[in-house]
């Protein structure tokens, strides 16, 4: 029997700087940690994958498939396979949230300091999920 995987979340997600850490990967889901800073986005992006944020601290606008909201700690935002999405960061505190992909959609592991640096290495192939 596995042993329990176990994150106080809000503190795991508040303490990194990282602009994307993966805390764990499974066969079917993955948990991703993301501080976004004042002004700074995630990026306009459609994934195969179904994703949960979760909103732990700050203040931000979710753009989902061309509606927008606010949101702040507390808020939850589902976004489907295939649907265009962008989050953005309009506080003067860093945005903090986790998400949860169902499959994975990075590497094992990963973790990048900034948002350029995820961009790079995601177009040079070098954050792909688990295969198996």
């Amino acid at each position: 029997m596995a042993s329990v995987i176990h994150y106080t979340i809000a503190t795991e997600a508040q303490k990194s700087p990282d602009f994307r850490r993966v805390l764990w990967t499974g066969k079917h889901t993955q948990l991703v940690i993301m501080t976004i800073p004042s002004g700074g986005e995630i990026g306009e992006e459609v994934h195969e994958v179904d994703q949960i944020l979760t909103f732990v601290s700050g203040t931000g606008e979710a753009q989902v498939s061309g509606n927008t909201r606010k949101v702040a700690q507390g808020d939850l935002v589902v976004v489907p396979a295939g649907t265009k999405h962008n989050f953005l960061n309009t506080g003067e505190n860093p945005l903090i949230l986790y998400t949860v992909y169902g499959p994975p959609e990075h590497a094992d592991g990963a973790v990048h300091k900034t948002k350029e640096q995820a961009d790079e290495l995601e177009e040079a192939g070098k954050d792909e999920p688990p295969t198996s």
